[in-house]
């Protein structure tokens, strides 16, 4: 074979070869240009531009009188983007003409670098052209609005390359008042309280921004390309400021003053349920008290307070009445192979049922409960009535669920029904204690009890809560009973050294459980006092339960002398804001003979005397202008004589009067000083000139 001809064939075919390829490199190019080419634009933007969430603001919390509980307050991350077009343009003759007057500004405002050193970190940021440059973490919204007129700053994001990324932080203006019933919202974090229940209307829905990714890894926003977050609802609760202060500072100053483990004090709104105060303390390592749990929806064996419950089952089912005798056995009663002892010695035996309860009788309570030793179930069915055996239904997460105990039970024994009868063997939340009285003081409602009003959005409710009625918990005629029972308490029994004082009148009960503690059972001796009750006792507005949880061997436990005093405080403080309740002290009149009295107007003066209650007589027959005298027994009134074409004599009256008289005779006045008339420039009787000018001098 020719070598020539086999050398150029290759030749030809390797030329071909690179055709063919050139041909379907053009093919391919053109598919991806023109064929394919949205979808590759749009993967090439996927590796640099995305969505990121953007947080939406926190609906606020606010007092029944609209003060904030819980808010957002904005924060700003300030970052500097150092290749904006208006710092680069001119070689970046911008940047060099503001950056000295800059860092002066940035260290008077924040005090934490000097402006040389301002200087520094700015020059350093723009040399490396950072398009992210951090200069200041979450500053407040009064330093972001001092910084935006800042020299460069001033002149916009364009020019001066400023990016101001907002952040929220959730705060409570009021801090400790009522902490944990509000809650402070942190995300990824154990939420509680209003924050936690309402989250879903509180939280709002979040925002998108597309933001463009940059040499470091960083994204920054890219303006124009946002969809902008939905704000949160706003929360109205019931909770009163006010009435909340009042209920902490009188439980704080218990608690503290007796080392108590922790302690807790409700205020609710009689007629309708609504919470106006929880105030929850517990001490904490250092001694200090804040509020750390909500003691007020955990359950305790709630103790004596619970002896309402067994007096009201008794009663309806007609085996006893107030005034059945029931022996107490000098406070000392056993039953199988334990004992009932009453708290306090009082040395009675027979007593009628309702001084028993006044004397917080454990014994008088556990024979009452035994009067169902037959048929315990037919007690169980009372207590469950009184829904002693439900959660309240508080919109609060975290309430306890009640232990009632019935003869299927493990735990049930032969004295379980007797020691149930005092507030024993039983699991009672303190909010569910008060609405069984506040049912008592309700004319037997039991509300529903609650902590929120309104949900509101841009100032618009859009969704409002009402009080519920869940039961009646007794016939009118017990309910009567029991009132009267409950009042004997503070009248006559546990309560009565406590409350002698006061100007209201109220019904309550104390309370003073002796509590396990772990394995140590009751070895410790600590107590929980008790006191629960309403006021004013005839017309109720509030009802109140204080429990606190005493240190170990206590020297002050029982509810009467610990948690009562606490009650105390707040009705004190209640009842001397609520004016509209007071009753009116009876008033004698009394006619005070030096009273100073005005001349003027007869009629005037007439209705005056007559609405103020005061006797007073009228010489002459129907004067049109009268003086005043007052007598040993009433007011003289003289008749005072006007005479035409002369100076009215106006000493000792209003101005008032004393302008029409003198205007209408013609003269122009002049008026020195307040009060009524004490001299004229021109005599009285004196003839009028036209025009005349007349000083009255008032005092």
């Amino acid at each position: 074979m020719d070598v020539k001809k086999d050398i150029l064939w290759r030749v030809y075919l390797c030329y071909i070869g690179m055709l063919v390829f050139a041909a379907l490199i053009l093919v391919k190019i053109f598919t991806i240009q023109h064929v394919e080419g949205d979808y590759w634009r749009s993967m090439a933007d996927s590796l640099h531009d995305r969505y990121v969430n953007t947080e939406a603001d926190r609906g606020t919390i606010f007092s029944d009188d609209g003060r904030m509980l819980s808010t957002s307050i904005p924060y700003f991350d300030i970052r500097l983007d150092m290749q904006a077009d208006g710092l680069v343009e001119k070689n970046g003759q911008r940047f060099k003409d503001n950056i000295d007057s800059l860092s002066i500004s940035l260290s008077g405002l924040f005090k934490d670098k000097s402006s040389a050193a301002y200087k520094k970190i700015l020059q350093q940021a723009y040399r490396k052209k950072d398009r992210y440059f951090l200069l200041k973490k979450e500053i407040t919204f009064g330093e972001y609005a001092q910084l935006r007129e800042f020299p460069l700053f001033r002149l916009g994001r364009n020019k001066s390359g400023m990016i101001a990324e907002t952040k929220n932080k959730r705060i409570n203006p009021f801090r400790l008042l009522a902490n944990r019933t509000v809650g402070l919202w942190r995300e990824n974090a154990q939420n509680v309280g209003l924050e936690a229940t309402y989250n879903a209307y509180l939280k709002g829905r979040s925002g998108k921004r597309l933001m463009r990714r940059i040499a470091g890894g960083t994204y920054i926003p890219i303006e124009g390309y946002e969809i902008e977050p939905e704000d949160g609802k706003d929360i109205y609760t019931t909770l009163d400021v006010n009435i909340q202060d009042i209920a902490e500072n009188a439980l704080y100053n218990m608690v503290s003053g007796n080392e108590a483990e922790h302690g807790t004090c409700i205020v609710m709104e009689v007629k309708t349920g609504k919470i106006k105060a929880i105030a929850n303390l517990g001490r904490q390592r250092d001694g200090s008290y804040w509020e750390d749990y909500n003691y007020a929806l955990m359950t305790t064996e709630p103790g004596s307070t619970f002896k309402l419950a067994t007096l009201i089952s008794v009663l309806e089912d007609h085996l006893v009445t107030p005034e059945t005798q029931i022996n107490l056995h000098l406070g000392a009663l056993r039953f199988g192979k334990r004992t009932v002892y009453d708290s306090e010695h009082h040395g009675k035996t027979w007593v009628s049922v309702k001084k028993a309860f006044a004397l917080s009788s454990n014994v008088g309570f556990a024979q009452l409960a035994y009067l169902y030793k037959s048929d315990p179930m037919k007690f169980v069915t009372h207590l469950r009535r009184l829904q002693l055996d439900k959660r309240t239904g508080i919109d609060l997460h975290g309430e306890g669920r009640p232990v009632i105990k019935t003869p299927a039970s493990s735990t049930w024994s032969a004295t379980s029904l007797p020691w149930m009868g005092f507030g024993y063997e039983v699991l009672v939340s303190p909010l569910r204690v008060l609405t069984l009285y506040n049912a008592v003081a309700n004319d037997g409602k039991l509300m529903k009890p609650y902590l929120v009003n309104t949900i509101s959005e841009y100032g618009k409710v859009i969704k409002e809560f009402h009080p519920t009625v869940v039961e009646k918990i007794c016939s009118d005629t017990i309910l009567h009973q029991v009132q009267d029972v409950v009042r004997s308490v503070v009248t006559e029994g546990t309560a009565h050294s406590t409350f002698k004082d006061a100007p209201y009148t109220l019904a309550g009960k104390t309370g003073t459980a002796l509590v396990a503690n772990g394995r140590r059972g009751y070895a410790d001796h600590i107590y929980q006092s008790t006191f629960v009750g309403y006021f004013p006792a005839e017309h109720p507005v509030y009802s109140c339960i204080v429990v606190i949880k005493n240190k170990p061997h206590a020297a002050r436990y029982y509810g009467a002398s610990v948690a009562a005093p606490v009650f105390k405080e707040v009705a004190d403080k209640l009842y001397a804001m609520d004016i509209e309740h007071h009753q009116p002290m009876p008033l004698q009149p009394h006619f005070d003979s030096l009273m100073p009295v005005k001349y003027g107007y007869t009629r005037d003066l007439e209705n005056i005397l007559e609405k103020l209650n005061l006797p007073f007589a009228v010489a002459g027959k129907n004067p049109v202008w009268s003086r005043a005298a007052t007598a040993a027994k009433n007011v003289q009134l003289q008749p005072l004589v006007i005479r035409q074409g002369t100076v009215p004599d106006v000493t000792g009256m209003g101005l008032k009067d004393a302008l029409y008289l003198l205007e209408s005779a013609g003269l122009q006045v002049q008026i020195e000083g307040m009060g009524k008339v004490l001299h004229q420039s021109i005599e009285p009787g004196a003839r009028i000139n036209t025009g005349s000018r007349i000083t009255i001098a008032l005092g």
